[in-house]
């Protein structure tokens, strides 16, 4: 049987659920039909290209900041990168921090992508949760 039955029959009812038992150390283990554990935490979803473009904001602020580069043309000019793409990327260091630890650990929604957080964004944080989580 791939998938659960119900059968109702003279006032019982009755559920069936396929599975089977495994025994790992000593211990029995719940297997769901579809072979996965069947109370493992899903596996986190860790999107590089959003951890990267995380990471890139960041240290370009840094060197902002820090009077490396005085504008955002003269860092372009130094990383060999367009301008424009600069100035989206700095935006993701508005983000709000439960927003940025979620990818960070893989755990933003699904729909997010990296595209969406180079379109304009609120920049209060309760808004930016309500737009993205």
């Amino acid at each position: 049987m791939a998938k659960g039955a119900l059968f109702h029959d003279a006032g019982a009812l009755t559920v069936t659920v396929p599975m089977t038992f495994r025994k790992r150390g000593g211990r029995k283990l719940v297997i769901a039909p579809n072979g996965a554990d069947a109370w493992a935490l899903p596996r986190a979803r860790i999107d590089n290209t959003m951890v990267k473009a995380l990471a890139r904001a960041h240290r370009w602020k840094k060197l902002l900041d820090f009077g490396r580069f005085q504008t955002v043309q003269d860092l372009a000019e130094a990383e060999r990168i367009n301008p424009s793409y600069i100035a989206r990327v700095l935006r993701l260091t508005l983000l709000a921090p439960d927003i940025v630890e979620a990818i960070l650990d893989g755990r933003q929604p699904a729909k997010m992508q990296l595209d969406d957080l180079f379109e304009p964004f609120p920049v209060e944080w309760e808004r930016q949760r309500a737009e993205f989580l």
